[in-house]
């Protein structure tokens, strides 16, 4: 079992994340092995060229990353991450997959890919973690 007994009380201790839950990050699903959250796309998301902005991608990624993380180790913070940008949403809600792909005494390494309600590819993040 993971450091939170129960989704809700994931959901309850990642209403600190300000930020994302500000800009409508919401935790869907939480296991050992994977997270997933969404966010709903709206005006505010969007850039001046109007598409999605990179930074509410990012957001999403970092949050997946952040409940997996410290579901498994509590706390984790990040120590290295890295954004590829694949294609820009088409839908209107978009998801992040977390998986753990190396899980060390002191590092972890997640994977998230990052895609919308129709399938399209929209990102991939990679994040490694320092376990305090």
């Amino acid at each position: 079992m993971g450091t939170f007994n129960n989704i809700e009380e994931a959901k309850k201790h990642f209403e600190g994340d300000k930020y994302a839950v500000m800009t409508g990050v919401e935790l869907e699903e939480l296991t050992d092995e994977y997270s997933l959250a969404s966010l709903t796309l709206s005006d505010i998301h969007m850039n001046a060229n109007g598409v999605i902005m990179g930074g509410a991608i990012f957001t999403l990624a970092d949050f997946a990353f952040g409940t997996l993380s410290n579901n498994i180790h509590k706390p984790t913070v990040s120590q290295q991450v890295s954004i590829n940008f694949l294609g820009a949403p088409k839908g209107k809600k978009l998801f992040a997959k977390a998986v753990c792909k190396k899980n060390g005494s002191r590092t972890i390494v997640i994977n998230i890919d990052i895609t919308d309600n129709t399938g399209r590819a929209v990102a991939q993040f990679i994040g490694t973690g320092f376990k305090l």
